[in-house]
Formats: structure tokens, sequence, C-alpha cells
């Protein structure tokens, strides 16, 4: 009975396993997904909302939920208290804590703060433009990861659920 048992849980526990590594390679997609998003919205309020980069990050704000929303509001307050700091500053020191609790590769976020790590913004057109490129490159790794996780995810579960039949059949 106890052998019985003991196999369940090792079962349980390398199915569990294999969810997880599922869980992490969608987390990435979702996540990319997310700011692309945010990328979107900060393009279009730039575009036809004709404000401020503040107000279009308070604008996104509104429209975005979670850490990433929080992330924008923070920036707008900081933008609106107007320290001296200039807005590509702002934005990576905001956006970097909410960006590391996401499972995402640093590549990944070097590509969404790449449209602030070029300074100044001479005109609203060179900001859409930046920002559209880093949403537009977002955007194809997250369609590739899409693409490879169908498999990768199958691999994960399959492999945790055998793993856990190979432990079960050598320890019995």
């Amino acid at each position: 009975m106890l052998k019985l048992a003991g196999a369940c849980m090792i079962l349980t526990g390398c199915f569990g396993l294999g969810f997880w590594y599922r869980r992490q390679f969608t987390g990435r997609v979702r996540a990319l997904r997310m700011m692309c998003d945010a990328l979107s919205l900060l393009g279009s309020e730039i575009r036809y909302g004709r404000g401020t980069l503040p107000e279009c990050c308070e604008h996104v704000a509104d429209r975005l939920a979670g850490t990433l929303g929080n992330a924008f509001r923070r920036i707008a307050d900081k933008m609106r208290e107007n320290t001296g700091e200039s807005f590509a500053r702002v934005f990576e020191e905001c956006v970097r804590v909410p960006l590391k609790d996401m499972p995402l590769k640093e590549e990944d976020r070097e590509e969404f703060l790449r449209f602030v790590s070029a300074g100044t913004f001479g005109d609203s057109q060179m900001q859409l433009a930046l920002i559209e490129q880093s949403r537009e490159q977002l955007d194809v790794r997250a369609a590739a990861l899409e693409r490879e996780n169908g498999e990768k995810c199958r691999m994960a579960v399959g492999l945790g659920a055998m793993g856990g039949l190979l432990i079960i059949l050598i320890l019995c």
C-alpha cells in the first residue's frame, strides 16, 4: 500500500514538473504579447491623442491591467512631478522591476526598452517609428515562440510523465 502511495506521489510530482515547464513556455509568450499591447497603445496615444508622453503613459495605464499598467501610471506621476529627469530614464526606472518579474529573457526586456534608449525624441514621428520597431520585433519573437511552444509543451508534459514512470519502475 505504501509503495502505491509513493508511486502516485512520484508520478504526480513529475506531472507537476512537466506542467510547470509548460507554464513557463506559455508565460513568456503571454508577457511578450502584453508588451506588444503596451507599445501599441502607447503608439496610438502618441499618434491620435497628440498628448505629451506623460499624458500618453497615463492613458495607457488606464487601459493596461497588472504590473505593467501600474508601471505606466508611475511613469506619468514621476513625469508630472517634473524633477528634471528625462523620459527615457524615468521609463527605464519604472518598467525594469515589472519586467524582471515576467518570465522573459534579457533580450526581450532590452527590445522593449530599445525605443527609449535613443535618449531624446525629436518629434512624434520619430517616437512612433522607434515604438513601432520595438513592437514589431517583439511580435515576431512572440509568433516564433508560439510555433515552437506547441511541440515543447507536449514534450514537457510527456517527458514529465515518462520520467515519473521510469523512476517508479526503477524503485519497484
